[in-house]
C-alpha cells in the first residue's frame, strides 16, 4: 500500500513539473539580444569590431527582415552588396564621400546558418562612433529592435620615435619622441632603467628629450614612456642613442716618394664613429683615383695602392674620410722618383807607380750619389780622403737638372796589391745600382809564389821536369839559363824547353853528374826583368832508422815508438817497415812483414804469447828502400784477461768532483754507453760486464744504493743503452771486458742525467684540462664518423660497417677459394728493429794463422842493395787520422818514373 502511495506521488510531481515549463514557454517574450551584451562598446581607432544581432524568440522561424541601421536609419548592407559608407559622424555633421575604397569600412554579414546577423568594422575611425540598431519582423506583426553604442578613442601612437638615433659628439640634440592620443598622453623617459628629470644637460620637450652638448657617456638605451590616465593605457619605445663622431684624418707627410716601375701604398688613418669610409682625389683633375687604372683604394681602411707608378703620377692627392657625422681631409705630394741607373763604368789598366782613375756615371732622380768599394768586401769609400788608406781619394760631380752624377775613384801610386774588381754603388731615395769593373795594374815580373819550393829531385837518369812561371802583367817571356849561358843556344840534347803560355818548362835527363846542379829561369817583359834560381838533385834512399822502442807490449801486439830517419825539403818518407821473427830463428827470409803509413800509429799484431821476437826496421821513399837498421828484441807476456776498455764518451769536469770527470746524458731516462774494443791479450773476449749504481759523493766519499745496483753481461758489441734511469740522478758506471783468463780491470765513468719534465703545475680553479677538452673533441669526432657510416650503409651500402657486411656474407664457394690460396689469415712481418747495428770490430795484423806467413822480405846483400822488386810482404798498415787501415798483398810496386 505505502509502495502504490509513492508511485502516485511521483508521477503527479513529474506532471506538475511539465505544466510549468509549458507556462513558462507560453509567457516568453520575443525580443532581439546584441552581442557582446554591453550596451557601449569602446574600442581605439584602428582596431577592428564584430557586433552580432540574434533574434531571442520562441520560434525564430518566423523572424524576418533582419538588419542593422546607423543612427539616421539607413540601413547597413552586406559586403556583396554597395558598400556602405557613414553619411555623418556622431555629432551628426555631414561626412565626406569616400572613393577608391577596395573593402568596405562597415558591412553586414549573416552567420549561424541565417540566425543571426553580424556588423563588422574592419577598422574603427572616429567618424564611425555613434549608436548602431538591430531591427526585425517577428510574425510579420509584431516589431523587434535593439541598440548599441559605439564609442571610439584613440590610442597611444608613435608619431617621430626612431628606435635608433645617433647625436654628434659635441651638439645639442633631441632625442625624437612624439606621441599622438586622444585623451591626450604624458610621456617620461627612462636611461638604463633610470628615471630622467628636466634638469641639467637633460630637458624634456614635447617632440623628445633635448640633450646639451653630447658626450660619448650619452651613449645607451632611453626609455619613452607615454601614459593615457583616462584609459589606463601605457606604452614604452626603447630607443638606441649611439653617440656619432666626426672622422678626422691624420695629416699627412707633406711628400711621399714613390719609385718609378715599382708599386706603391700608403695608408691613411682617421678616427671616427661610425668607422669612416675613404676616398682618394687627385686634385688636378679632380678624379676619384679608384676609377683610374692601376689604382686602388680600400674603402675601409683607407689604404691607396698603385700597382705600378708612372712618372705622370706626379701629383699632390687629397685622403677624404666621411661617415654619417662629417667628413674630414688632408693632402700630400706624391713625388715619382726615377731608380738610379749606372751608364758609365770603364776597366782601366795602369802601370805600377802611376794614378790610377776610376770614372763612374749614373742617372736617376733624384741625382744619385755615387761610392765605391773592393768587390766582395763591405766597407764603402767615403767622399775625399780615405782615413785608412791615403793614397785613396773619391769625389763626385752632380749635375741636378740632367740628373747625373760622375764619381771618381783615384789611387796614387798604386801597386799590384790594388789590382782587382771594385763596385760602384749609386743610390738614391728610390734604389740603389750596382756595376762591377776592374783595374789592373801592370808590373814587372816576380817570383814571390816560387820561393819556398823545394828542390826537385830525380835518379838513375829519369827525366826531371823544371816548371818555371812568372807573375806578371802583361805577361813575361821565360829564358833558360845554364852557367850563365842560353840553354836554347847549348843545342843539348838532354835539355828540352817547352813552353805552354806563360809557362815554361825545362826537362832535363841527368845521364852524367853534372847535369845535377843550378838552372836560372829569366822572365822579361816591358815594366822588366826578374831572375829565379832552381836546383836539380839527385834523389837517394832513406838513411837508416835513428830509434825504434816498445811502447806498450801485449800477449799478442806490441806498439812501437819509431824515430824516422832525417829528410830533405821535398823528399818526404812514404812508408816505414818492420821485419819480425822469433828470437831463435836465425834466417831474416822467413821473417814477417808489415808496412805503416807515416802518421800512422806503429803497432804489430797477431803475436804469440811468451814469445820473443826480433825486430828490425827501414824507412821508404819514392826512390826506395833504406837499409834495415833499429834491431830490438822484445818478449810477450802471458796470455791474460783483456785491457781495460776505454769508453767514447767525452767527460766534463765538474768543479766539486776531483777523482770522476762526469758525463752529461742528453736523456733524463736513458743513456747509451759506448767504448773501443780493447785487447784481448791472447784470448778473445767473450762479453763485457756493465755494473751501474745511483749515488751521489758525500763529504768527498762516493756512496752508492747497492740494492739499486743493475749489472749486465752483454755480448761483443761496443754500446749498450741504459733504461729506466731517474731524472737529475748521477750513476757510477762500471765497465770490464772478460775472455777466458778473466776480467779486465774496469773503466769507470760517472754519469749524470738530464733534469725531467714532470713538474707539477698547481690548478687554481677546476676548470677542465686541456687534455680532457681534446678527449672530448676526438670522442665526439668518432661519435660523428660511426653515425655517419651507419647512415652509408643503411641508405647506400657503402662504409666500412657494409664492407665488413659483404665480407661476413662471403659465399662458401669464396672462402674455399681463399682457403686454397691460403689467405684465410694475415700475417704481418716483425717490423725492423729500432735499434742501430753494432759497429763492426776490427782487429789489426793477419787475417790468417801465424804459421801461414811464410813470404819475408829478402835482405839482400849490400846495405843499400834492398829494392823494390825484391820484396814481398804479408800486409800494410796506414793510419787516415780517424783509424788504422790494414790491406794485404803487394805494398811496394815496381820503378816509376818522378
Amino acid at each position: 500500500m505505502a509502495n502504490r502511495t509513492r508511485l502516485r506521488f511521483a508521477t503527479f510531481t513529474i506532471l506538475c513539473w511539465i505544466t510549468l515549463i509549458g507556462l513558462a514557454q507560453c509567457q516568453k517574450t520575443p525580443s532581439l539580444q546584441i552581442l557582446p551584451a554591453a550596451s557601449v562598446q569602446r574600442k581605439p581607432v584602428g582596431a577592428s569590431l564584430l557586433l552580432t544581432c540574434r533574434p531571442d524568440v520562441p520560434d525564430s522561424t518566423l523572424i524576418s527582415d533582419l538588419r542593422w541601421s546607423d543612427n539616421r536609419n539607413m540601413t547597413i548592407p552586406p559586403k556583396a552588396t554597395k558598400y556602405y559608407y557613414p553619411q555623418y559622424d556622431s555629432k551628426g555633421r555631414k561626412l565626406p564621400a569616400k572613393a577608391g575604397q577596395s573593402s568596405p569600412p562597415i558591412y553586414t554579414e549573416s552567420i549561424a546558418s541565417g540566425q543571426a546577423l553580424a556588423l563588422i568594422f574592419n577598422s574603427l575611425q572616429e567618424s564611425m562612433a555613434g549608436m548602431y540598431y538591430c531591427a526585425a519582423s517577428y510574425s510579420v506583426t509584431e516589431q523587434l529592435g535593439a541598440s548599441v553604442s559605439v564609442e571610439t578613442y584613440v590610442a597611444i601612437t608613435w608619431k617621430d620615435a626612431p628606435e635608433d638615433q645617433r647625436p654628434i659628439l659635441g651638439d645639442d640634440y633631441i632625442v625624437r619622441c612624439e606621441v599622438t592620443a586622444n585623451p591626450p598622453a604624458t610621456v617620461d623617459w627612462l636611461r638604463n632603467g633610470d628615471p630622467i628629470k628636466s634638469s641639467g644637460r637633460y630637458v624634456i620637450e614635447n617632440r623628445g628629450l633635448l640633450i646639451k652638448n653630447v658626450s660619448e657617456a650619452d651613449d645607451g638605451l632611453y626609455t619613452c614612456r607615454a601614459v593615457v590616465i583616462s584609459t589606463g593605457e601605457l606604452a614604452k619605445r626603447v630607443i638606441r642613442v649611439e653617440v656619432q663622431i666626426k672622422p678626422e684624418v691624420q695629416k699627412l707627410p707633406p711628400v711621399l716618394n714613390a719609385v718609378e716601375g715599382q708599386s706603391f701604398s700608403f695608408l691613411c688613418n682617421a678616427t671616427g664613429k661610425p668607422v669612416p669610409e675613404f676616398q682618394w682625389i687627385k686634385l688636378s683633375t679632380q678624379q676619384d683615383v679608384s676609377e683610374i687604372d692601376r689604382f686602388s683604394v680600400n674603402a675601409l681602411t683607407g689604404q691607396l695602392d698603385i700597382s705600378r707608378v708612372e712618372q705622370d703620377d706626379h701629383d699632390t692627392y687629397k685622403c677624404v674620410a666621411r661617415n654619417a657625422a662629417g667628413i674630414s681631409d688632408s693632402t700630400a705630394k706624391l713625388n715619382v722618383l726615377i731608380r738610379p741607373k749606372i751608364i758609365e763604368f770603364m776597366n782601366i789598366t795602369v802601370p805600377e807607380t802611376s794614378e790610377a782613375v776610376l770614372a763612374c756615371k749614373a742617372f736617376g732622380r733624384p741625382p744619385p750619389e755615387i761610392t765605391f768599394r773592393r768587390f766582395g768586401t763591405t766597407e764603402e769609400y767615403s767622399v775625399g780622403l780615405q782615413v785608412s788608406d791615403d793614397r785613396i781619394t773619391l769625389d763626385m760631380d752632380t749635375n741636378i737638372e740632367r740628373g747625373e752624377t760622375t764619381g771618381n775613384l783615384r789611387i796614387s801610386k798604386i801597386d799590384p796589391t790594388d789590382d782587382g774588381l771594385y763596385d760602384c754603388i749609386a743610390r738614391n731615395p728610390g734604389d740603389v745600382a750596382f756595376k762591377v769593373g776592374h783595374i789592373t795594374v801592370e808590373y814587372k815580373p816576380n817570383f814571390d809564389h816560387m820561393k819556398l819550393l823545394p828542390p826537385v829531385y830525380t835518379w838513375e837518369q829519369y827525366p826531371a821536369n823544371l816548371s818555371c812561371f812568372a807573375q806578371a802583367i802583361p805577361n813575361a817571356t821565360i829564358e833558360w839559363r845554364w852557367n850563365d849561358r842560353p840553354v836554347k843556344d847549348l843545342y843539348d840534347i838532354n835539355m828540352e824547353i817547352k813552353n805552354d803560355g806563360v809557362r815554361s818548362d825545362l826537362i832535363i835527363t841527368p845521364r852524367e853528374r853534372r847535369y845535377y846542379t843550378s838552372y836560372k829561369c829569366v822572365a822579361t817583359n816591358r815594366l822588366g826583368q826578374s831572375e829565379h834560381i832552381m836546383e836539380l838533385r839527385e834523389a837517394r834512399v832513406p838513411d837508416a832508422v835513428a830509434q825504434a822502442k816498445a811502447r806498450s807490449v801485449s800477449a799478442t801486439s806490441i806498439t812501437f815508438d819509431i824515430i824516422p830517419p832525417p829528410t830533405e825539403k821535398g823528399l818526404p818518407i812514404t812508408a816505414m817497415y818492420v821485419q819480425y821473427k822469433q828470437e831463435f830463428n836465425p834466417d831474416w827470409n822467413s821473417a814477417f812483414n808489415r808496412s805503416w803509413s807515416p802518421d800512422s800509429p806503429y803497432i804489430v799484431e797477431g803475436l804469440r804469447p811468451q814469445t820473443s821476437y826480433s825486430f828490425r826496421f827501414a824507412a821508404r821513399n819514392v826512390v826506395g828502400f833504406g837499409v834495415w837498421s833499429a834491431y830490438v828484441i822484445q818478449s810477450t807476456p802471458r796470455r791474460s784477461e783483456p785491457e781495460t776498455p776505454k769508453t767514447l764518451h767525452t767527460p766534463i769536469q765538474e768543479e766539486n768532483e776531483e777523482d770522476d770527470a762526469v758525463v752529461t746524458s742528453p736523456y733524463a731516462d736513458h743513456f747509451e754507453l759506448r767504448w773501443n774494443v780493447p785487447v784481448d791479450n791472447g784470448e778473445p773476449i767473450t762479453f763485457y760486464r756493465v755494473k751501474y749504481c745511483p749515488g751521489s759523493k758525500i763529504n768527498g766519499v762516493w756512496t752508492q744504493l747497492e740494492v739499486d745496483c743493475i749489472v749486465e753481461d752483454i755480448p761483443t758489441v761496443t754500446h749498450y743503452e741504459m733504461r729506466d734511469l731517474q731524472a737529475d740522478t748521477y750513476y757510477r758506471i762500471e765497465l770490464l771486458a772478460h775472455n777466458a783468463i778473466g776480467f779486465s780491470k774496469p773503466a769507470h765513468l760517472l754519469l749524470r742525467t738530464a733534469r725531467g719534465l714532470d713538474v707539477v703545475l698547481k690548478v687554481d680553479d677546476r676548470a677542465i684540462s686541456s687534455a680532457a677538452v681534446i678527449g672530448i673533441v676526438v670522442g665526439a669526432v668518432l661519435l660523428l664518423l660511426l653515425v655517419i657510416d651507419i647512415l652509408c650503409c643503411l641508405i647506400g651500402n657503402m662504409g666500412v660497417l657494409a664492407t665488413l657486411c659483404r665480407r661476413s656474407k662471403r659465399s662458401p664457394s669464396e672462402l674455399g677459394d681463399e682457403e686454397k690460396l691460403g689467405s684465410g689469415s694475415l700475417i704481418k712481418e716483425r717490423p725492423p728493429s729500432p735499434l742501430p747495428l753494432p759497429p763492426p770490430i776490427v782487429k789489426l795484423g793477419p787475417t790468417t794463422p801465424i804459421e801461414d806467413e811464410k813470404q819475408p822480405l829478402n835482405s839482400g846483400t849490400g846495405s843499400n842493395s834492398v829494392v823494390a822488386s825484391d820484396i814481398k810482404v804479408n800486409s800494410s798498415v796506414e793510419f787516415d787520422g780517424r783509424g788504422v787501415q790494414i790491406r794485404s798483398g803487394e805494398i811496394i810496386g815496381k820503378n816509376s818514373s818522378v
